[in-house]
């Protein structure tokens, strides 16, 4: 590892232990408000749709309430969507996405469709603008079974109920600069490994599952998105982050073995969406906006089919 690339907590080649995660949690300082950004807005749609606590993310003396918004009318006879934001903390666009489809176009799809909506799953990195929760552990890793993330677990015991119910479930992501700059590092000092660097990839793109692979989903979601922000091109080795493209703008992972949030459902359609807020080419507004036409495109296509 060399010294430009070591990160500056921890011992080079060496996995942290408790002193080097209260080091780094110790840095991470609250920029933005939880309450006022979500649960104010959660709050303000309570006129329209069933607002449903979900559990509590408890860190030290700090509490956090989590909340999902659910149509009203919930028919068990109607096709179901599940869309969540937020796993990430840090990615803004995908909780400012899920609060605005809920807001602006969610309504529209009532009596067709059910909707289970967890705009922030990660309020304590959200309010730290940070990937990583409390533990310094990523809960778009940890989603499976005895998850070491409270963040992680409380979603899926809220969608335990419901799993294998749902048609399909749109997770909202951003990639951004800080991933190979602040993430990748310190990932790579945590678990005592070398850093490799990558190219991150300038604009939106989404991540299907290997294991159940849906192009024609995965392809509304791009032709929707690109008629407001443009889509990432193949890097130089012909892939994006190191997985080949399938598609323009698709790459697969395998979902249920990374613990990735898209996997926690059971739905036939999945995806994982990505936008590029630091490309010289998109704005913040025009990043919200691709979420809320990635939901929409992926809501109509499970009305369509």
């Amino acid at each position: 590892m060399s010294p430009s690339h070591f990160y500056s907590i921890g011992t080079p080649g060496q996995p942290w232990d408790a002193a080097e995660r209260a080091q780094w949690r110790a840095q991470q300082l609250p920029l933005r408000s939880y309450a006022s950004e979500v649960l104010a807005a959660v709050e303000c749609l309570r006129g329209r749709f069933d607002v449903v606590p979900y559990g509590e993310v408890v860190y030290g003396d700090e509490r956090f309430a989590l909340m999902a918004v659910r149509s009203r009318a919930w028919q068990p006879g109607l096709p179901s969507v599940l869309v969540t934001g937020g796993v990430h903390g840090y990615e803004t666009s995908g909780v400012q996405g899920a609060l605005r489809f809920l807001d602006a176009h969610a309504q529209n799809y009532a009596g067709r469709i059910n909707l289970l909506v967890a705009p922030c799953v990660s309020p304590w990195a959200y309010e730290r603008i940070q990937r990583w929760n409390f533990d310094a552990i990523d809960p778009n890793r940890s989603f499976r079974p005895d998850s070491p993330a409270q963040e992680a677990a409380a979603l899926m015991r809220l969608v335990a109920p419901l799993r294998g119910q749902f048609a399909a479930h749109i997770d909202l992501h951003e990639t951004t600069d800080t991933d190979e700059s602040e993430y990748r590092p310190a990932v790579a000092a945590r678990d005592g490994q070398r850093f490799t660097p990558c190219t991150i990839p300038d604009g939106f793109y989404v991540v299907d599952d290997a294991q159940n692979p849906q192009p024609a989903f995965q392809q509304a979601i791009i032709q929707a998105v690109q008629r407001v922000t443009h889509i990432a091109p193949a890097d130089a080795q012909g892939g994006i982050l190191d997985a080949p493209l399938v598609a323009s703008g698709v790459i697969h992972y395998e979902m249920q073995a990374l613990g990735l949030c898209a996997c926690i459902s059971g739905a036939r359609y999945t995806s994982t969406t990505e936008v590029y807020p630091d490309s010289p080419h998109a704005t913040p507004e025009q990043c919200i906006a691709a979420q809320v036409a990635a939901v929409c495109a992926g809501v109509e296509f499970v009305l369509l089919n």
